[in-house]
């Protein structure tokens, strides 16, 4: 059965509170200068009113530092963060590399207590100096609902509204570098999705149950987002959101949002990002030729895209490499696939240039599409194929396409995924009711006007190819290109044995797309059950390992790895 809430127990010896009274006892009698970071997602305001009000209940003599009070103006905080040559773009701009120093005026100097504490608290309290430092975290999640609804701030803003377009491109790639940079020093990460309900986990504590989660398969805690075009297929068979208007985008694992829940229950267990793992333990995690070429950024994701009961999704594509890394400043590209879950012969995917498609025309219809609300039909310059169940496209960047409606696409993709640019979108309005925002003049200078025709249906839309058989079982390659850095496959169970596996130096990552599900073991003796529609990471150090098909049953299971270096 899909669990909603994966959960992960902390290592022995970790200490795990929840609630202010017992969070507050962590603190220490003084005198000391304690530092709580953190985004500015938190309620800070919470966060400051009850650590007062149990350090007063205490007896604790406190000072407190608020730094957002010490940011530079506005304008200078824009100034520093945005390009010159972005400020017009009112869709992205290039990733931000500031530290957060550059959010203040002047960093503050305070004189540390003589008894007592003094708590310095806010987004970049760690660059001042400090004894003990906490990390108060809630996931982006949260963060982006925030700005979208008009109740957010952007950091070193706190006056604000929000923006969407600073808290993706400034906001996110600022306090990303600032909180990996601090993870091997964290005394305690303080979870404050409920601002009434913390939880607390000792940073050690914290370090020793990321250390061991490197080493054996983990899966992070799926979420679905609504936009204009979703469908239902997750509520009806996911259970997800119910309430929800529809369930378009499922993040299964999306290494720069997802987390991980460490804890013994809903009540006790706190959510964390799971790129810490990559970030305190990249050879575990990635193994020595991915984190070689990708650093400590896990290159490969997996989520929904749920058009059941929906619409098309829009007709877009995605930066080349050098476009991504000059304008939008990400040093990989963002190819993806499309690995049909549900589908059939009545829905379809868009993909690639017809041979006869005039570029010139297509630019005309969409300005005039944006300009005058008049409609125009994609298929007219983009081929269309049948959505047929398991079949899986390959979309390497500036390749039109777009989902139908209809569809569950497992979107195996690169890691990049903010940088969607839009030709058409239906002529659909927002949520809001404006228009949804069309970037096409990117997309534009995105697009691979040479791969047409007959060479679109050769190369893009592969047939399975069979690489390794065994007793009840066999794998195959769904899809693999030059120009694309990782590949795609599926191990086929007729449910008599378990089909052998290794990662041989580089991470897998699973996902069940058809029968009850999978139980992975591995060498070490770890066993973790995979169910229908879970998404699983293998990490690097794992090694050889075994699925077991569940209740006996047929089950089939996608696979994604990093190709090696030198594949053809």
């Amino acid at each position: 059965m899909y669990r909603l809430d994966p959960r992960y127990a902390p290592a022995p010896q970790t200490r795990l509170v929840t609630g202010w009274q017992a969070v507050s006892a962590e603190l220490p009698p003084g005198p000391a200068v304690v530092a709580v970071d953190g985004p500015p997602a938190a309620d800070w305001e919470t966060v400051k009113n009850r650590l007062t009000e149990q350090l007063a209940a205490r007896g604790t003599a406190l000072r407190v530092l608020d730094v957002r009070g010490h940011y530079a103006a506005a304008e200078v905080v824009e100034e520093r963060t945005v390009r010159d040559v972005d400020a017009a773009d009112p869709y992205y701009c290039k990733l931000a590399e500031n530290p957060l120093r550059d959010l203040f005026a002047a960093v503050p100097d305070p004189a540390p207590p003589e008894q007592g504490v003094l708590l310095i608290c806010g987004p970049g309290a760690a660059v001042l100096a400090h004894d003990v430092l906490w990390y108060a975290d809630v996931p982006k999640r949260h963060a982006e609902a925030a700005v979208a609804a008009g109740t957010g701030r952007n950091l070193g803003l706190p006056d604000g509204p929000g923006e969407l377009r600073r808290l993706f491109y400034v906001d996110w790639p600022m306090l990303d570098r600032h909180r990996d940079a601090l993870a091997p020093r964290i005394d305690a990460w303080l979870d404050v999705q409920d601002p009434e309900l913390p939880v607390l986990l000792d940073g050690d504590g914290l370090r020793a149950t990321l250390a061991a989660l490197a080493r054996r398969p983990v899966r992070t805690r799926p979420y679905f987002n609504s936009t204009p075009w979703g469908g239902h297929w997750a509520q009806r068979t996911l259970g997800f959101d119910p309430g929800a208007p529809n369930t378009a985008l499922g993040y299964e694992l999306i290494a720069p949002e997802s987390g991980v829940l460490i804890g013994h229950g809903p009540r006790a267990q706190a959510e964390i990002p799971f790129q810490l793992l990559c970030v305190l333990h990249p050879l575990e995690m990635l193994g020595g030729d991915v984190h070689a070429r990708y650093g400590t950024s896990f290159p490969l994701r997996f989520d929904y895209l749920d058009t059941v009961g929906g619409g098309n999704l829009s007709l877009h594509c995605h930066p080349q490499e050098r476009y991504m890394r000059e304008h939008f400043g990400w040093h990989y590209t963002q190819h993806e696939t499309y690995y049909m879950t549900v589908g059939g012969p009545g829905t379809r995917v868009f993909l690639g240039l017809r041979q006869d498609a005039d570029v010139a025309l297509f630019r005309k219809q969409i300005e005039k599409a944006v300009s005058e609300g008049t409609p125009m039909r994609p298929e007219d310059h983009v081929l269309t194929f049948p959505a047929e169940q398991g079949r899986l496209f390959m979309i390497p960047a500036g390749t039109p396409h777009a989902s139908g409606a209809g569809n569950l696409v497992l979107e195996i993709s690169a890691t990049p995924y903010l940088y969607s640019l839009r030709f058409y979108d239906w002529l659909r309005p927002g949520s809001d009711g404006s228009p949804r925002p069309l970037p096409y003049e990117h997309g534009l200078a995105n697009l691979d006007t040479r791969r047409r025709g007959e060479d679109v249906t050769r190369d893009l839309v592969p047939r399975p190819r069979t690489l390794r058989t065994g007793d009840g079982w066999h794998e195959e390659l769904l899809g693999a290109l030059g120009e694309m850095f990782y590949e795609v496959r599926r191990v086929v169970l007729d449910g008599t044995a378990p089909a052998e596996d290794d990662t041989d130096g580089r991470f897998h990552v699973l996902n069940v797309v058809e029968g009850d599900g999978v139980t992975v073991e591995t060498t070490a003796g770890d066993r973790h059950p995979l169910a229908y529609a879970e998404t699983l990471t293998v990490p690097a150090a794992v090694g050889r390992y075994r699925l077991h098909p569940a209740q006996g049953g047929p089950a089939k299971v996608v696979k994604a790895l990093v190709r090696p270096q030198d594949a053809p």
